[in-house]
């Protein structure tokens, strides 16, 4: 068992507290600003890139940012059906765990929907099609195949990943592009309470097993890693 402090109730609490809607960061004037970059270097990595000019590096930078945020939307496509296919064998009696791992659900939707909304604004502003990994149903139907807890685990490895590149490289970057930054932030806050919830989905599903069948499911988590980078070894 982690010692984490987390519970059902108080992330609840959270998530309801920092609730928005997508029409209120995607649309009508808020839109995407092709002049600026869209991610951080650390993240871009196209300064070393010498055989590009300035503005070349900035429409790279932004095609990065399109594939980044895409990706996120496509690994949406498999944690929402994992996470209600974890709440409904145990709708009773615990009512917070229900209420949280719904909301959960709802706020992975919203993703979704909210990353469709960007790639159509992207496209129409960039005016090049930009290809990405797919098609997510495909994708998320071969994840969900593998272990629930190695499915998990991975889960838990993306909510991390956002955790961390928003506070350490995107956060307190003033020269990115304001509405793609503050897509990644809305991103972000709700993404910290996901990252509680399945830390708690984790340990839910690793009780009772043995060490044995603990490290197979790590073995199905590294499988899924390998499976979303594109490696069909």
């Amino acid at each position: 068992m982690m010692n984490h402090g987390y519970t059902y109730q108080s992330t609840l609490a959270s998530s309801d507290v920092i609730h928005w809607r997508i029409e209120d960061i995607i649309g009508g004037e808020k839109r995407l600003d092709f002049s600026k970059r869209f991610m951080p270097e650390s993240l871009a990595r196209v300064e070393p890139l010498s055989f590009l000019n300035s503005e070349e590096k900035t429409t790279l930078n932004q095609i990065r940012g399109n594939a980044y945020l895409c990706i996120f939307g496509l690994v949406e496509e498999f944690i929402l059906p994992f996470v209600l296919d974890h709440a409904r064998p145990q709708l009773q009696p615990d009512d917070f765990r229900t209420r949280a791992l719904i909301q959960f659900a709802g706020e992975e939707a919203k993703h979704i929907q909210l990353f469709k909304r960007f790639r159509t604004d992207f496209e129409n502003g960039f005016g090049t099609s930009c290809e990405v990994i797919g098609p997510p149903e495909a994708i998320a139907k071969a994840i969900l195949a593998h272990d629930p807890l190695g499915v998990a685990l991975t889960t838990l490895h993306i909510e991390w990943m956002v955790q961390r590149h928003y506070v350490e490289s995107i956060r307190d970057d003033n020269e990115l592009d304001p509405q793609f930054k503050s897509l990644l932030k809305h991103h972000w806050i709700e993404e910290v309470q996901h990252a509680k919830l399945d830390t708690l989905i984790v340990e839910s599903l690793s009780e009772g097993r043995t060490e044995e069948q603990i490290m197979q499911a790590v073995e199905e988590y590294l499988k899924i890693g390998g499976l979303i980078d594109g490696d069909n070894s």
